[in-house]
């Protein structure tokens, strides 16, 4: 989170028109455009493992879908859910134009936390005779606000075939133990056993600071299993490990706090010790319970649950200790299958066992991939262990949740709306369209002199620049000939499939890193860094990160997966084209002149459609508002993630044009931690040291420092300039 002080701006600095106020007609920086044949972005870098994505319903798409079923036995119509509230039914043929709406439950349920909604719903397996469905949401709290946990029962109506909302049994109900409100679980299904599981979270904060995840007498950090065809609510399957007290429910939070001072064990528990367990299933041909826990900091893992089974948070995460950090008792926990590390993962979400037949090269392996970073894995038996793969390295796709159909065949649903489908393509084997080891090979530098882009390049900055630990920036945009930018929603910019971003890093005047962001023709983004040898002749690939010194600092190479943690489609990808930032003067070094840049982008015919004239402002510039100059700095900074659709837990929207009332940043308790102060706030007006949006700019070598990932230095100028903005701050509007 930060604006770097080593790059200066020239262009206005308040968020108002930049352009000439002039009488005299503006003038273009460049005369033409200038040809680019050579760099050019071709088709994304796979590991060729026999597996691709394609549309299954393109003329569908749908508002952050999060499960998708259809009944026992009937396999011609979809049902799937948005985590609004509603869910949609479909039928099931891929030139399908329509769905038809099968429930409407937004008015009882409460998405206001990033993670809280309708999370996840079921068919009774003879949903063909008694029509029941059952459903997993967060609803308001009696007081009101976000959330309480709900599984609930409903009907299908005879007369209409749709779900009688008003049919509604409730047959367990908690409250989020934290004003952080997150970590709700979880996925609900039958078993071929007939009885319901559900996965349930720790209940939020970081690091499960109550160890409720290890205490057996409330539903936290657990995967239940009830029976819904027994007495009512419902009955407690004769096996299940605490059955013995079976006549005294935890379904309640009133229950669970008798139960934990009566010394009980909750009867619906079926396995514990899990941190968020947002996605699991059964394997078809082995009943196998798969699970997919979300890690805290440092690893994802993927389980088998066992009927008893402890999963070990908050002792461990993964197969590694976490509190104590060392020396942790393990006796009793159940090692996971596999563990992925972060950040190449970031949030996990559990798929399936691939049972179907149109991917041989599947057959057997565990399907999983990442929400955040976005990676198709698989996992594969190898001698008595599972190993994991990369089938897709970037699907392009914040993957929500898998489905299975019928025949066995998988799913993805993209949060961003779509629904994806896997099949073969092609045979096993090396990496096809490899990138360029050598930066003078890319074509987007002189080969000769790779510090010189290539004439085909356009030159450009932007008004606020991304802290980048101190580090100066120089840009370049390259187009394929008869290709143009436009303009979406009047700020964000959309570039043509094969365009490629270039940036050059200077660290105490020497050239260290040079990134290239391409938005590959078969329509995926991108990010590769090459690092600058000693001499400063060329510049090496760097693959799966680097952390080296240069000029007496650990200078952080990102992998592509944490360039892509920024650089989301909720953002616009390239983060720096757009409106807001190109609406400045820039001096353009093959002519001398100095234009506005958005003026001169149209003029060559790089750029169309309509922009306003908007303009952020430089954060350190003293001579521009405070306001505009922190908003700037966090729009830069921070917006990337934290806006609608982001890819973050936490329910921000920290765009330069939101009003602070609307970012539910300003008098909201922070949701991962108060970093131990009483009364802290995300935003507490009038008192930075009270306020944790600026208190974990300060933390480095931290879980909690932001930003996340890429940045071992604080910006000590932009920790300031947000101090400075807090404290002056008299409320939210």
């Amino acid at each position: 989170m930060s604006s770097s002080s080593s790059e200066s701006s020239s262009s206005s600095s308040s968020q108002s028109s930049s352009s000439s106020q002039s009488s005299e007609p503006p003038q273009a920086g460049l005369d033409v455009r200038p040809s680019n044949s050579s760099c050019l972005a071709g088709e994304s870098p796979q590991p060729v493992t026999g597996v691709a994505l394609e549309r299954a319903y393109p003329n569908l798409s749908f508002s952050e879908p999060v499960a998708m079923e259809y009944p026992p036995g009937d396999n011609s119509v979809w049902y799937l859910a948005e985590q609004s509230g509603r869910i949609y039914r479909f039928a099931n043929n891929e030139s399908v134009t329509s769905r038809e709406l099968f429930a409407d439950l937004r008015g009882r349920v409460n998405d206001s936390a990033n993670e809280a909604g309708f999370l996840s719903f079921a068919f009774h397996p003879n949903y063909a005779g008694n029509g029941e469905v059952y459903a997993f949401y967060q609803a308001s709290e009696p007081g009101g606000g976000c959330c309480d946990s709900v599984l609930s029962r409903f009907t299908r109506d005879a007369g209409t075939g749709l779900l009688d909302e008003d049919s509604e049994e409730i047959l367990i109900r908690y409250t989020a133990p934290y004003t952080s409100k997150n970590h709700f679980g979880g996925r609900l299904g039958f078993g071929a056993d007939g009885y319901l599981y559900l996965s349930i979270g720790d209940g939020g904060s970081a690091g499960d600071p109550d160890n409720r995840a290890q205490n057996t007498a409330n539903l936290w950090g657990s995967m239940i299993r009830i029976d819904v065809d027994g007495a009512s609510p419902y009955a407690i399957p004769a096996d299940n490990p605490y059955a013995d007290q079976a006549g005294f429910l935890c379904n309640t939070d009133e229950q669970m706090l008798q139960k934990q001072g009566a010394g009980g064990n909750c009867p619906e528990l079926y396995a514990w010790g899990l941190r968020n367990p947002w996605r699991w299933s059964f394997d078809r041909a082995t009943g196998d319970l798969w699970l997919a826990d979300v890690g805290q900091g440092s690893w994802e893992e993927v389980n088998i649950i066992s009927r008893g089974g402890n999963y070990g948070w908050r002792i461990r995460e993964g197969a590694h200790c976490y509190n104590p950090s060392s020396g942790c008792q393990t006796a009793g926990l159940i090692d996971p299958v596999a563990e992925v590390p972060q950040p190449d993962f970031q949030s996990i979400t559990g798929g399936y066992r691939y049972r179907g037949s149109a991917i041989a090269s599947l057959s057997g392996r565990y399907v999983f991939g990442d929400y955040v970073t976005r990676p198709l894995y698989a996992l594969t038996r190898s001698g008595g262990s599972w190993r994991s793969e990369v089938l897709i390295e970037d699907t392009g796709q914040n993957i929500a949740s898998f489905a299975e159909d019928e025949d066995g065949e998988l799913y993805i649903l993209s949060f961003g709306g779509g629904i994806y489908r896997l099949v073969e393509g092609g045979e096993t084997g090396e990496q096809i369209n490899a990138p360029e080891t050598l930066l003078s090979a890319t074509g987007c530098v002189n080969p000769t002199n790779p510090r010189q882009a290539v004439s085909g390049l356009i030159p450009y900055q932007v008004q606020a620049p991304f802290w980048s630990d101190g580090a100066y920036k120089r840009r370049w945009l390259a187009l394929p000939n008869g290709r143009r930018m436009s303009v979406a929603s009047g700020q964000d910019w959309q570039v043509p499939a094969g365009s490629v971003l270039m940036k050059h890093f200077y660290l105490g005047g020497e050239l260290i890193e040079t990134r290239l962001l391409k938005h590959h023709t078969d329509g995926q983004w991108a990010g590769y860094t090459y690092a600058w040898n000693d001499t400063g002749t060329d510049a090496e690939l760097v693959e799966g990160g680097l952390v080296s010194e240069r000029q007496g600092q650990n200078w952080i190479y990102p992998s592509g997966a944490e360039c892509m943690q920024c650089h989301t489609e909720a953002a616009g990808w390239s983060l720096g084209l757009e409106t807001a930032q190109l609406n400045g003067e820039f001096t353009y070094p093959s002519t001398g002149r100095s234009a506005n840049q958005v003026f001169t982008l149209k003029d060559i015919g790089a750029l169309t459609g309509s922009t306003n004239a908007s303009a952020l402002a430089y954060p350190q510039d003293s001579s521009a508002g405070l306001d505009e100059r922190a908003r700037a700095y966090l729009h830069t900074n921070c917006a990337q993630c934290h806006r609608p659709g982001g890819g973050t837990n936490v329910n921000m929207d920290l765009r330069w044009q939101t009003d602070l009332g609307d970012t539910r940043l300003c008098n909201v308790p922070p949701q991962n931690g108060t970093m131990g102060i009483d009364g802290a706030m995300r935003l507490l007006p009038g008192n930075s040291d009270h306020s944790v949006l600026v208190l974990r700019m300060a933390l480095r070598d931290h879980a909690e420092q932001m930003p996340p990932v890429g940045s071992n230095q604080v910006d000590t100028e932009g920790e300031a300039l947000l101090r400075e903005w807090i404290d002056q701050l008299p409320g939210c509007n």
